[in-house]
C-alpha cells in the first residue's frame, strides 16, 4: 500500500521556524522525486520545493527561496522541509507529493505526480 504521510505542521509565530516531515511507504522512495506543494484557503495549490530523487538537486519557488530548504533521506524513506523565517502568508496545508523521473515535465506541474500524502496545517500567526 502505498503512504506519503505528512507530519510536523503546528501554529507559529511570525518568524519563528518548523521542520516537516514527508514518510514514504509502499514503493521505491529512491526513484522518486519529492515535491512540497501548499494551498492556502481560498486560493490554488502552489509549488513550493522540489528534491530529485538522488537528492542532487533542489527547486524553490520564488515566495520560499533562501527561506526554506527541501532534503531526502533515502535510508529514512524520508523527506524534509526545513522552514525559516516563516510569515502569515505562508499560512496553508502543505503536501507531500512523488513522482519518478520525468524529463521535461516541470517540476511545479502538480498533475505531474504519482502519490499524495494528505496534508499538514501550518498557522503562522502572533
Amino acid at each position: 500500500q502505498v503512504q506519503l504521510v505528512e507530519s510536523g505542521g503546528d501554529l507559529v509565530q511570525p518568524g519563528g521556524s518548523l521542520r516537516l516531515s514527508c514518510a514514504a511507504s509502499g514503493f521505491t522512495f529512491d526513484n522518486y522525486g519529492v515535491a512540497w506543494f501548499r494551498q492556502a484557503p481560498g486560493k490554488e495549490r502552489q509549488a513550493v520545493a522540489y528534491i530529485t530523487s538522488s537528492g542532487t538537486n533542489t527547486y524553490y519557488a520564488s515566495s520560499v527561496k533562501g527561506r526554506f530548504t527541501i532534503s531526502k533521506d533515502n535510508a529514512k524513506n524520508t523527506a524534509y522541509r526545513q522552514m525559516n523565517s516563516l510569515k502569515p502568508e505562508d499560512t496553508a496545508v502543505y503536501y507531500c507529493a512523488a513522482r519518478p523521473r520525468r524529463p521535461g515535465e516541470l517540476w511545479e506541474f502538480e498533475h505531474s505526480y504519482d502519490y499524495w500524502g494528505q496534508g499538514t496545517q501550518v498557522t503562522v500567526s502572533s
